[in-house]
């Protein structure tokens, strides 16, 4: 009777380890790095375009850019005083060594929090540690209630959660009443800010949030 052996190895072993020796890295710089994630649309390259230069004051800054095609999200970063690194990719994510390599194109800024702007995706870049300190998801309320239920792992695994775009709710038959409630019932640990980029309304404590992050 032959016995069968069953051998798993983790596919994002590799990753994971790379990972681990980003946030060593960044630690040792004393460098603070939040990871936002979204669909694509939902806002998350304005959103930093509004939120970096009230930081700029209290943090030095620096963002990597992560898309399929084009710098056009880099060049807006630029365009606010703070540096920006492109990574254009053939996937639907960024991994652990992109970001290893993009950091040390950085460090001669020497920037004490960083942002990555992940690939927009609801699905692929909630699977993958960059070695980010935390990790934020970017949600337009225009995009409906019921996403966070039927999206739940980059909710769940989030510390932030930021509904963009809440100006635009009524237009689109979205209560934020319930948008929130579904928030809630699969991230109820996660810090909520209903804002709107475009407008300012609701920034202030999402920036204050922000400010104070450390590396952990």
């Amino acid at each position: 009777m032959s016995e069968k052996v069953v051998l798993e190895t983790p596919v994002l072993r590799k990753n994971d380890e790379l990972a681990a020796q980003n946030r060593a890295w960044f630690a040792a710089r004393r460098c603070t790095v939040l990871n936002l994630m979204s669909a694509p649309g939902a806002g998350k390259t304005t959103l930093l375009e509004k939120t970096l230069p009230r930081l700029a004051a209290r943090r030095r800054c620096a963002v990597i850019e992560g898309d399929l095609q084009t710098d056009l999200d880099a060049a807006r970063i630029r365009a606010t005083g703070i540096a920006a690194h492109q990574i254009n990719v053939n996937s639907c994510h960024l991994d652990a060594r992109m970001i290893a390599e993009a950091a040390l194109r950085l460090e001669s800024e020497s920037p004490d929090l960083l942002f990555i702007e992940n690939i927009g995706n609801l699905v692929c870049p909630a699977a993958y540690d960059l070695g980010e300190h935390w990790r934020v998801t970017v949600f337009s309320a225009a995009e409906g209630a019921d996403k966070p239920r039927k999206y739940p792992r980059m909710f769940h695994q989030s510390d932030a959660i930021v509904l963009n775009k809440i100006d635009l709710a009524p237009y689109c038959d979205v209560s934020l009443d319930e948008l929130l409630e579904s928030v809630r019932a699969v991230s109820p640990h996660a810090a909520v800010f209903p804002l709107s980029s475009r407008s300012g309304e609701g920034l202030e404590p999402w920036i204050e949030w922000v400010a104070a992050r450390e590396v952990r």
